[in-house]
């Protein structure tokens, strides 16, 4: 799981010059596998013509922690996931490598999450904590927790510079309906939504710090505001709470019908777990 980023700083300086209509196709390299910044938004996106990543929306210092595994802070993080990956824990004896020998295993799997199973909407999550309750008779991790966002961003580091492609049809679509309504809902003190911010206003200042549009298409993201690494969910509840409102329940169906939504409003950006990000 070695991977360098193959863009140079000269070139990296040179394409922030140029501005925000060439870094609106810029790509990261990485070990051969182009990263996309940005492509075509979805068909239901309507209110976008093209969807960005995150990471151009960062300063030059920011975007270049990323750039480089050696220095992106998140690494320490996944290099706990791989102590944890093999681990054993629970009444059956057994780490998540007893039955996952390779980890690599798992590309191709953050691209098409979440996702529906048996009439359920999962997340990542969902999964991991299936597996330590279900097979390893071990408990649960809190869902939001640094055990949790290490071993998410393990699994999902290997499918970096995959195109994202959640399902947003069949039986995903009550989920995604749901999810597009509290997108748009205006909630709390300020009377906002999420399209306020990440819709209507990215690319403008605010707090000293550009908006995005809010793709989570790098989650789970170490946070320079935090110094650690961040899930779908908790940012939902910073967002909320932000806006003086009532988050709603980490881990339950408000915020899971809500990352499926804006886990499809990316698709067609590169899965670039784990970001940096402010």
């Amino acid at each position: 799981m070695e991977f360098k980023i193959l863009l140079t700083s000269a070139a990296f300086v040179a394409l922030s010059a140029l501005g925000a209509s060439a870094q609106e196709n810029a790509t990261l390299a990485v070990e051969g596998e182009t990263i996309l910044t940005s492509a075509t938004a979805p068909a239901f996106a309507e209110n976008l013509d093209k969807v960005y990543s995150g990471w151009l929306f960062r300063k030059l210092e920011t975007r270049a922690l990323q750039m480089d595994d050696f220095d992106n802070p998140a690494f320490v993080f996944v290099d706990q996931g791989i102590d944890l990956f093999e681990k054993v824990d629970g009444t059956e004896g057994k780490a998540c490598a007893s039955c996952h020998e390779d980890v690599e295993d798992f590309a191709g799997l953050r691209p098409s999450m979440p996702r529906v199973e048996d009439g359920t909407l999962v997340t990542m999550e969902n999964l991991v904590n299936d597996c330590r309750t279900e097979r390893m008779g071990a408990e649960p991790w809190k869902y939001t927790g640094g055990q949790m966002t290490a071993v998410t961003a393990l699994i999902g580091l290997q499918s970096r510079g995959m195109t994202v492609d959640v399902a947003v049809d069949g039986d995903a679509a009550p989920f995604f309906e749901r999810g597009k309504e509290l997108y748009y809902q205006r909630v709390g003190q300020l009377d906002m939504s999420c399209s306020n911010c990440h819709e209507d206003n990215y690319g403008t200042m605010i707090r000293a710090d550009h908006l995005s549009q809010g793709q989570i298409n790098g989650f789970p993201t170490y946070r320079l505001k935090n110094a650690k690494l961040n899930s779908a969910h908790a940012r939902f509840k910073g967002c909320m709470k932000n806006i003086r409102a009532t988050p709603f329940k980490v881990g339950g169906d408000e915020f899971k019908a809500l990352e499926l939504y804006l886990a499809s409003r990316g698709n067609g950006l590169s899965v670039e777990t784990p970001s940096v990000r402010n």
